[in-house]
């Protein structure tokens, strides 16, 4: 057990000298170490220091630069390009409600009119933006409501969100093309895409109808009876169980 030494303290006998010495000994060594240690340290940092002082530099121009970007040029391009949104969504809102003209209505909507851009611009002139993504959705949706499956499938893909309404729809939209195209398990993989998005009372219902719909054409009784058994339980009030006992009776005879 080491003994705490008083100073000016003598050895009472040569064991105890030796013993202290050898003590002291190895405390000079660990010393010596250290402030060895410490001077190929400094040495290295003074070899070094011009590609140390480069480096930091370096990680300050990048800083400085990323945030000017954003502040100069991502900023006002996301203004730019949410203000040119503005006027191909109106015509996609008006082809919603107007069945006559509603296929020249989504091409003014695509390829914009009047020298304001269109969705398909947006989407090629400001990459990158929020405003793009959206365009890219709106662009999807246009095309699967003009019958053009494959485009539709090919935007809609492209389309990203986390908003728990939208990425569903989206999801189920490509599985509402798959359907058109007769591709029933893809559609419902889709479906399932979209039901495992986000669970709310909006798209969950239209999703367990469509879902169980895509499995019976399938021949998958057992899903689809699994389906419309959560639509009838979870979403009783919800307009796709209004006719919910049929379908189940008719996949479980």
């Amino acid at each position: 057990m080491a003994t705490y030494k008083k100073r000016g303290y003598k050895p009472k006998n040569k064991a105890e000298e030796a013993n202290l010495t050898e003590q002291n000994s190895t405390t000079a060594e660990v010393f010596s170490t250290l402030d060895e240690s410490a001077s190929k340290t400094e040495e290295w940092v003074s070899k070094n220091q011009n590609y140390i002082l480069g480096a930091i530099v370096i990680v300050a121009a990048c800083i400085l630069a990323y945030l000017a970007y954003n502040q100069f040029v991502q900023k006002p391009k996301e203004a730019s390009a949410a203000n040119e949104l503005y006027y191909p969504q109106q015509y996609f809102e008006q082809a919603m409600n107007d069945e006559v003209y509603k296929d020249s209505l989504l091409n003014l909507s695509l390829s914009g009119a009047e020298g304001k851009f269109g969705f398909l611009d947006i989407i090629e002139e400001y990459k990158g933006t929020k405003a793009a993504n959206l365009a890219t959705y709106s662009a999807g949706m246009a095309y699967l409501n003009m019958q053009n499956y494959q485009e539709a499938i090919s935007y809609l893909e492209e389309f990203s969100s986390d908003d728990a309404v939208l990425g569903a729809l989206a999801k189920g939209a490509i599985g509402d093309a798959f359907s058109q195209l007769n591709q029933q398990a893809d559609a419902l993989d889709y479906y399932e895409k979209a039901l495992a998005h986000n669970t709310n009372d909006y798209t969950s219902p239209k999703f367990l109808y469509k879902a169980g719909v895509a499995a019976m054409n399938l021949g998958q009784q057992e899903k689809a009876s699994k389906y419309f058994n959560e639509l009838k339980e979870k979403y009783p009030k919800a307009k796709e169980a209004t006719n919910i006992e049929t379908l189940i009776g008719s996949v479980n005879p």
